[in-house]
C-alpha cells in the first residue's frame, strides 16, 4: 500500500545518511521533500504539517546535527514520529462477562463493512470465541443473504469449536422502509437470541448508505441507545482516500467510535487514510483488511506500518502469519525429516501449500527487510505456486519420497499429467534436490560452525542454487564429465 511513499522516504533518509554531516538546512530540505511525498500520498494537510515540524523540532532538539552518524539518528526521529502519528492503539477487543460483548458495525455503502463482519467473526473464532453475526442491514436485502453466507462459510472453514451463528428477520426486511425502527428490532432482538445462546460475541451489521445523510444516522443513533453495544467500529474503505477520513469524523461526531477498520490496505491507494485517521478523530485504527480472504484482517500495529514505511520490513507479522500455519509439533518433526535427509516431496507441497495460506507472494516478501519495495512494482507469478504443486501431485506415491526414480520417461509424463513442460518438472527436482543437500549439511554443524556458515553464506547458497539450475531449467552441471571433476579435485 505504500510502495510509493516509501520509496520517497526511503531516497530522502539514504540521502542525509550518505552526509558525513548534516547541516539545519540539510534537514529542512529533506522535511520539504517528504511534506510533498505525504501531500501525493493524499495525507491530511493538517496532519502534514504537524509531522514535518515535530520531525524537524526533534532533529534540532536531539543535537542530529552535532551527531558521528546523523542519518540513522534522522531515520530513528522519523520512525517514532510515524508511531506517534498512527498509534497508541491496543488492537486486543475487550471482552464483557457474562456475554454477549456487542459489537456495532458501521460504514458506508461499499466501504467492505458486511464483509468484514465475516472477517471478525474469524478473527474471533480463531481466539476460541463465539460469535453471532446479525444482519440489520435491511435496506439491501442481499446484505442480508450475504451475511448467512458468510457467517456459513466461517463456520465451515476456520478451525475451532467455537460456533459461529447467523441471525435476520426476514418479514423485518420486507417491513424495512415502511414500519418505524424494523432494524433497530431486529438488534434488540439479536442481542436477547445471543444471551439465550450465550455466544460470547454478537456482531451487528448495521445500515450503510452511498453518502452520509440524516436518515442513517438517525437509524444508527436509535441502534445505538437501543442495545447500548460495548464496540463501535467504523469500516473505511482506504481507496476513498481524504472522503474515507472525513466519513470517519462525520460517523464519530454522532456516535463516538470505539476504533476504525481500514479495508483494502493491500490495494495500491496512496496510504493517506491510514496516516491520517488517528490524528483527525482521535479514534485509533484497530484493524486493516489486507486481502479478499476470510482470514485477511490483521491487528493494527504502527510501529510495525512505520517499519514497513521506511523500508525496514515486518519481520513480527511475517512470523505470526508463520506460526498461524505451522504448529511447534509439525516444524520440530519437519526440521528432524531434514536433519535425516528423509524430506519427501509430499512434505516439500505441505510447505508451499502453509506459504499460500500466508498471503500473496507480494504481500509475503513485503514484510522482508529491505526486499519489499524491489517487488513493489514488479508482477510476480503467482501462478507458479499452482503450477509446482500440479508437478508434484502428478508424481506417483514412491516418486514422491524417492525422487532420484525420477528418470526422463518418468518427467515426460509428469509434464503431461500436470500440463508442464519436462524442463519445468526437472527444475522443481533439481531445486527441491538443493534444498534437501543444504539442510541436511547444515543439520550435520556444530551450533557454533552453523552459525558461521549463516553469517556467511548468503552469496555461495545463491551460486549453489544457480549451478543447480533453480529458475533455469536445463542449467545443472553433469557430474559425470571429467572437466567438473578436476575443479572439484582441484579445489580440495
Amino acid at each position: 500500500m505504500f510502495s510509493n511513499l516509501s520509496d520517497k522516504f526511503s531516497q530522502v533518509l539514504r540521502d542525509l545518511s550518505g552526509r558525513g554531516k548534516i547541516s539545519e538546512s540539510n534537514v529542512r530540505e529533506a522535511m520539504e521533500q517528504v511534506r510533498n511525498a505525504l501531500l501525493e500520498a493524499d495525507v491530511h494537510y493538517d496532519v502534514v504539517q504537524s509531522f514535518t515540524k515535530q520531525v524537524v523540532d526533534e532533529a534540532m532538539g536531539t543535537k542530529v546535527l552535532e551527531s558521528l552518524r546523523p542519518g540513522q539518528q534522522m531515520i530513528k526521529i522519523v520512525y517514532d514520529e510515524l508511531v506517534k502519528l498512527m498509534g497508541p492503539v491496543d488492537s486486543h477487543m475487550m471482552y464483557v462477562q457474562p456475554g454477549p460483548t456487542i459489537v456495532m458495525m458501521c460504514g458506508l455503502q461499499g466501504s467492505g463493512k458486511t464483509t468484514t463482519c465475516g472477517k471478525l467473526a474469524a478473527y474471533l473464532k480463531k481466539r476460541g470465541k463465539s460469535v453471532m453475526l446479525a444482519a440489520a442491514y435491511l435496506q439491501r436485502p442481499a446484505a442480508v443473504q450475504q451475511l448467512n453466507t458468510l457467517a456459513d462459510q466461517v463456520q465451515a472453514d476456520m478451525p475451532g469449536s467455537a460456533p459461529v451463528l447467523f441471525y435476520s428477520e426476514p418479514d423485518k426486511v420486507a417491513e424495512y422502509g415502511k414500519a418505524v425502527g424494523a432494524a433497530v428490532k431486529v438488534c434488540v432482538n439479536a442481542v436477547k437470541a445471543a444471551r439465550e445462546k450465550k455466544v460470547d460475541v454478537l456482531i451487528l451489521d448495521t445500515a450503510g448508505r452511498l453518502h452520509i445523510n440524516d436518515a442513517l444516522m438517525d437509524e444508527l443513533r436509535q441502534v445505538n441507545a437501543a442495545v447500548n453495544p460495548h464496540q463501535i467500529y467504523l469500516v473505511i474503505d482506504a481507496m476513498t482516500g481524504q472522503d474515507a477520513v472525513n466519513s470517519a469524523k462525520a460517523f464519530n461526531d454522532q456516535l463516538e467510535l470505539d476504533g476504525v477498520i481500514l479495508t483494502k490496505f493491500d490495494s495500491d491507494t496512496r496510504g493517506g487514510a491510514a496516516l491520517s485517521v488517528k490524528h483527525v478523530t482521535g479514534k485509533p485504527l484497530k484493524f486493516i483488511g489486507t486481502g479478499e480472504k476470510l482470514d485477511a484482517l490483521e491487528e493494527f500495529h504502527p510501529e510495525r506500518i512505520a517499519s514497513r514505511m521506511l523500508g525496514m520490513g515486518d519481520v513480527v507479522s511475517l512470523v505470526e502469519r508463520a506460526q498461524e500455519q505451522v504448529s511447534e509439533e509439525e516444524a520440530a518433526a519437519l526440521q528432524q525429516k531434514m536433519a535425516e535427509g528423509k524430506m519427501t516431496m509430499d512434505d516439500f507441497l505441505a510447505q508451499l501449500q502453509k506459504i499460500r495460506k500466508m498471503g500473496s507472494m507480494k504481500s509475503v516478501l513485503g514484510l522482508l527487510p529491505g526486499i519489499g519495495n524491489q517487488f513493489a512494482n514488479m508482477d510476480l507469478d503467482e501462478k507458479q505456486i499452482d503450477r509446482t504443486q500440479a508437478i508434484i501431485q502428478s508424481m506417483n506415491k514412491k516418486e514422491r519420497t524417492d525422487v532420484e526414480l525420477l528418470d526422463n520417461s518418468r518427467r515426460r509424463r509428469i509434464a503431461r499429467g500436470s500440463g508442464t513442460h519436462t524442463e519445468e518438472v526437472s527444475a522443481i527436482v533439481k531445486g527441491f534436490e538443493a534444498i534437501s543437500e543444504v539442510t541436511k549439511q547444515m543439520s550435520s554443524m556444530s551450533t557454533l560452525t552453523k552459525l558461521k556458515s549463516m553469517a556467511g553464506m548468503g552469496p555461495n547458497l545463491m551460486d549453489a542454487a544457480a549451478l543447480r539450475g533453480l529458475g533455469r531449467p536445463g542449467s545443472a552441471p553433469d557430474k559425470s564429465k571429467p572437466k567438473f571433476k578436476e575443479r572439484k579435485r582441484k579445489s580440495r
